[in-house]
């Protein structure tokens, strides 16, 4: 079942880099009692993904931030590792959180994921973006061709937002 408008985000587990390793973060860590955006990608270093998509939350940081938005999150069924390099790569450590959603787990359970085997790529997530506000999913945008990052995208998302529409 596709996670919808109004559901509480699962119960899942995310895998972070920090200044002392590798650690797990929960759903509930993640998402409860905050504003979320979150926003996801196929892979990391993918070219829509490294391209379009994450530079658009890394340079809007600030006005989702002036908009009441405590975080801006990008996950990835991609390793903690992979993740952790994007976030130095492109400047976005320490602006954006990345949950390595390694697994699939969290994909699978709001129905996210989709079978990318036979183009070498397994299990990834679909790409879009999600308002979260205490655990409860407010908006969710869905990407129809995984290749474009247009209605998931930060100025999507702050258009929504100024129109009082997330």
């Amino acid at each position: 079942m596709t996670i919808k408008v109004g559901d509480h985000v699962p119960d899942a587990q995310f895998t972070v880099m920090t200044a002392d390793g590798v650690v797990s973060r929960g759903s509930g860590e993640v998402f409860d009692g905050k504003t979320v955006v979150l926003f996801a990608v196929p892979g990391a270093f993918t070219p829509t993904c490294h391209r379009n998509h994450l530079p658009g939350y890394l340079e809007n940081a600030g006005a989702l931030k002036a908009k009441g938005v405590d975080t801006v999150a990008v996950t990835s069924v991609n390793d903690v590792f992979v993740m952790d390099a994007w976030a130095k790569a492109t400047g976005a450590a320490g602006v954006i959180d990345f949950l390595a959603d390694g697994g699939a787990s969290f994909a699978k359970a709001i129905g996210m994921d989709f079978d990318a085997t036979a183009r070498g790529l397994g299990i990834r997530s679909n790409r879009y973006s999600m308002l979260v506000e205490n655990g409860v999913v407010k908006r969710l945008v869905v990407e129809d061709n995984n290749s474009h990052a247009d209605v998931s995208g930060a100025k999507a998302l702050l258009d929504d937002l100024g129109a009082g529409r997330a």
